[in-house]
């Protein structure tokens, strides 16, 4: 039986939900998609954000062939099987899996256009794609969903549920719908009816370092910490630990953490946190746990503040908005900026007296 979220998966741009910022009209992947323009490209973003979805209506777009393959379950010889002479897209996701040896052979093909590819992965692409592939795709970035696009696409299945069931299971989802689409399905399979102590016992499952747990477990131990519960992030960190995952992506979910959630509040947070990875690289596992602990015990302990994130979210929003507004010309003209009284605003014209930053909350 078909799943759920493949179901009502979006067939175009026109039935898409988010992503607006590339997608959105007269942006750059809507252009590409609209105008038919073959080109090599990464998807990077969270779970359920819509990558495999974008994939195919782009595929769907050109009208060539689309083969999709992950690469935690495939290498070299799968890829083998689909070159024939003839140019083919492929969808890998998961990406960031294949080492620099599975990288390197996708090259001379991406290169002559044999095989348009497609990545998607939910890491840096920066870090975890080898240079030379990187220089010969466009990389864009996906949002996690907001909650008002969650709620329109689980309202996309038509299963009924009062309006605090249905926020509680936004809430759970945390931007990623495949997400809340699956969990939907089982709890309707399980229980015939919607209820939020439906959801929460729907919602146990296992921790699997290679499938969607992977993220809903690592999402759960920034969560504690944000929320500065010292024991439960421990045992998020040895849940994920005994699994088996990458202790380098534990590491750097931290030092974003470090900005994102802590901030000026506490600088040096940053600092233990980059201190955590370089450990993390040097002596690897299982000796490295102890620097995990270490540095989870500190970024929960310390005091949290998001006011430097959101004010960058505020400035990009007006970017995005914006485009490149006219720079003052008193910040071009260092004669002109001399005679100033230093009150005007450096902002452009625009926005000019917009403030962005309010200080620490």
């Amino acid at each position: 039986m078909e799943p759920l979220a493949s179901k009502i998966r979006p067939q175009g741009l026109d039935d898409f939900v988010g992503q607006e910022h590339i997608l959105g009209k007269n942006k750059p992947l809507r252009l590409a998609i609209e105008s038919k323009t073959p080109f090599s490209f990464i998807l990077w973003g969270p779970p359920g954000s819509g990558k495999t979805t974008i994939a195919r209506i782009y595929a769907k777009s050109l009208n060539i062939d689309l083969h999709e393959l992950s690469a935690v379950s495939s290498g070299k010889k799968d890829v083998q099987k689909i070159i024939d002479g003839n140019t083919k897209i492929l969808f890998l996701d998961e990406i960031h899996r294949f080492n620099k040896a599975q990288q390197d052979f996708l090259l001379p093909y991406v290169e002559s256009g044999e095989i348009i590819l497609i990545g998607a992965t939910t890491e840096n692409p920066s870090f975890e794609v080898i240079r030379a592939l990187l220089s010969r795709c466009r990389v864009f970035t996906l949002k996690k969903l907001e909650d008002g696009d969650i709620k329109k696409i689980i309202r996309r299945a038509g299963i009924k549920m009062d309006n605090s069931v249905e926020d509680w299971l936004v809430s759970i989802s945390d931007g990623d719908a495949r997400y809340a689409l699956n969990l939907l399905e089982n709890t309707q399979k399980l229980y015939g009816k919607i209820s939020i102590d439906g959801l929460k016992d729907a919602s146990q499952v296992h921790y699997d370092k290679s499938g969607d747990e992977h993220y809903n477990t690592i999402s759960v131990f920034l969560k504690t910490m944000r929320d500065s519960d010292v024991d439960a992030s421990l045992y998020y960190l040895a849940r994920m630990i005994k699994a088996g995952e990458d202790p380098k992506f534990i590491a750097r979910r931290m030092v974003v953490f470090a900005s994102e959630d802590i901030g000026i509040a506490q600088p040096t947070a940053l600092v233990v946190a980059n201190d955590v990875f370089r450990a993390v690289e040097t002596i690897g596992f299982p000796e490295c746990a102890i620097n995990l602990a270490h540095g989870v015990v500190y970024l929960c302990l310390a005091r949290k503040d998001r006011s430097a994130y959101d004010a960058f979210n505020k400035a990009m929003a007006d970017v995005e908005k914006y485009g490149n507004l006219p720079i003052p010309i008193r910040l071009r003209n260092n004669k002109d900026f001399l005679l100033e009284d230093g009150v005007d605003s450096n902002l452009p014209d625009k926005i000019k007296g917009k403030i962005y930053y309010k200080g620490l909350n």
